[in-house]
């Protein structure tokens, strides 16, 4: 750990920097990094406050510490359920532009990543790239066989700049859960392990690749949706050379008018290849904004940049179908009992107040028509439940929330009245019927029964060793029932009230044998000498005060 520092250290003098340039300077100092760095101390006391929001402060630190920290946000900006609302907002807000990389340097790795110079390959090349990113930057270019690409080329040493970073803050997040109460809390290594994977298939091209062809497979028999194609052979992890689409981005409104476009069918088009990738397919862009989308020429739709997608197992469909029918029948049960099985549930979440959220989020959509309803706005809501109590929901689960709440916003603006939810409804029931198919409800039942057959082939061995564990005295049993204190309290009076009957039943009974016996009595005795019923009263009495004065004082009668 120590040498990994020395090693880094100008790094993560330029992240402790950058916190407290931004306000954070309680994070630096809790973390420990005045430990093993030397600080300027104009940044470390005296700073005025600024007015900027927390949030706002976060995506400048980013945005200031370059591409592994802006990607990391525009990753975690896709998770509500691990970010607080305000923070998404603005980690929304990155901006991945950054200047280019030379043209010696594109022609280089081109050598490198595909052994040929770069004039044997291609027949042109524009040196000016269509846009540069943090990761990578586009050429337009045209190959020797006279068809039109366009190539993605990785930045210079982009890949070790990246685990270099993440490996510090790996460090980091580390540090923090063992000094900050809410780094616990919050979970940030596992936040980062989970944004970090995703990053690092970023970083190679043939994934994309992949996910690209997987796509054009999808819609090979749909004219109406196109996707761009794949040229392998000059295709690596750094390089990726696709086909060239030509057309106009469904965010510039005046420009598809001015072509004479139909907003209307785009966003019926744009709707149905959503629900035909997420519903039938099971595999969807994950990133459909506007730059994203094409409109081509006869309102075809074309989808580019496959870097960001999202996979819906069957086990989610299942789920996603519950969800459906517990909206529909507004059970508050349904929603709790669906939540729980898509999620990970801490055991110290309150379920009260889990049922009150929902209630409030169903009598949000109570009433309102479905025409009326955001159906991303609804699956966002659900996201927020889930941060608000800390559930872990599958990250495919909140790319797909955003994705539908950024089409939704696409769709709305080519066509105002266009009702996305109605166009929804058919592929809904779809799923619902492949649900109830018996084919999927057997493997259904299958998978269930061959859990349980797991369990009960382990029952033995885990009863041998809960029974070793027991003899070693190392089992310790701990309750939790809600409002315990409350059933114990009852559980005192309801004692105390017995205790005081059959102490006050045994006074009576002893009382009325003395009564008698001495009523009887034909002999004088040494017994019927002494005023027993005298004594046998007043100890009684004592007795009776003695249990009436503890049973009120412990306040549980």
């Amino acid at each position: 750990m120590i040498g990994k520092r020395m090693r880094h250290i100008s790094r993560y003098r330029d992240i402790a920097v950058a916190l407290l340039r931004h306000g954070f300077e309680m994070v630096v100092e809790e973390i420990g990094f005045s430990q093993f760095l030397s600080l300027p101390q104009r940044l470390r006391v005296g700073k005025k406050k600024d007015e900027k929001t927390i949030g706002e402060r976060i995506r400048l630190v980013l945005e200031e510490l370059g591409p592994t920290f802006v990607k990391l946000g525009q990753l975690a900006s896709t998770r509500p359920d691990l970010i607080p609302e305000h923070i998404i907002r603005e980690l929304e807000k990155l901006q991945d532009q950054v200047p280019p990389f030379s043209f010696a340097d594109v022609r280089r790795i081109i050598k490198e990543e595909l052994g040929e110079e770069l004039d044997h390959i291609f027949r042109s090349f524009e040196e000016t790239p269509l846009a540069a990113a943090s990761i990578g930057q586009v050429h337009r270019a045209v190959l020797h066989s006279g068809e039109r690409v366009a190539v993605k080329i990785q930045r210079p040493h982009i890949a070790s700049t990246i685990e270099t970073d993440l490996e510090i803050l790996q460090d980091l997040t580390a540090l923090a859960e063992r000094r900050l109460e809410w780094a616990v809390q919050y979970q940030i290594r596992d936040i980062l392990d989970e944004l970090s994977k995703s990053l690092r298939l970023e970083l190679d091209y043939t994934v994309e690749a992949r996910n690209a062809e997987k796509f054009s497979k999808q819609f090979q028999s749909d004219p109406t949706i196109y996707v761009p194609k794949v040229f392998w052979d000059y295709s690596t992890k750094k390089v990726l050379t696709m086909e060239y689409v030509e057309g106009i981005k469904l965010g510039e409104l005046e420009r598809l008018k001015q072509h004479g476009y139909n907003l209307k069918i785009l966003a019926e088009r744009l709707a149905k290849g959503m629900f035909q990738q997420i519903f039938m397919e099971g595999f969807f862009h994950g990133d459909p904004h506007p730059g994203n989308v094409l409109a081509l020429s006869g309102d075809v739709i074309a989808f580019i940049d496959f870097g960001m997608v999202g996979r819906i197992t069957p086990e989610m469909k299942y789920h996603l179908s519950s969800l459906i029918i517990a909206l529909m029948r507004q059970s508050t049960d349904g929603v709790m009992k669906t939540i729980g099985d898509m999620g990970l549930v801490p055991d110290e979440v309150n379920v009260s107040q889990l049922r009150e959220d929902i209630e409030q989020l169903r009598e949000k959509y109570y009433h309102i028509p479905l025409s009326k309803v955001s159906l991303g706005e609804a699956v966002q809501d659900l996201l927020h439940v889930a941060f608000r109590h800390s559930i872990r929901i599958p990250s495919d689960l909140t790319l797909l929330g955003k994705a539908l709440l950024t089409v939704e916003g696409i769709v709305e603006k080519l066509d105002p009245d266009f009702s996305i939810i109605d166009f929804a409804e058919p592929f809904g029931r779809q799923l619902l019927k492949e649900r109830m198919r018996p084919k999927n409800v057997a493997e259904m039942a299958w998978k269930r029964f061959s859990d349980y057959g797991e369990l009960l082939v382990d029952l033995p061995k885990n009863i041998k060793e809960l029974t070793r564990l027991m003899n070693q005295g190392k089992v310790r049993l701990e309750i939790g029932i809600p409002d315990l204190d409350f059933l114990l309290r009852k559980l005192d009076q309801i004692s105390n009230r017995l205790s005081f009957s059959i102490v006050l039943l045994s006074f009576s009974i002893i009382m009325v044998g003395i009564i008698i016996g001495s009523s009887m009595g034909r002999q004088s005795t040494l017994l019927w000498k002494i005023p027993a019923i005298e004594i046998g009263f007043c100890v009684a009495t004592l007795m009776f005060c003695w249990l009436l004065y503890s049973i009120f004082r412990s306040g549980r009668f």
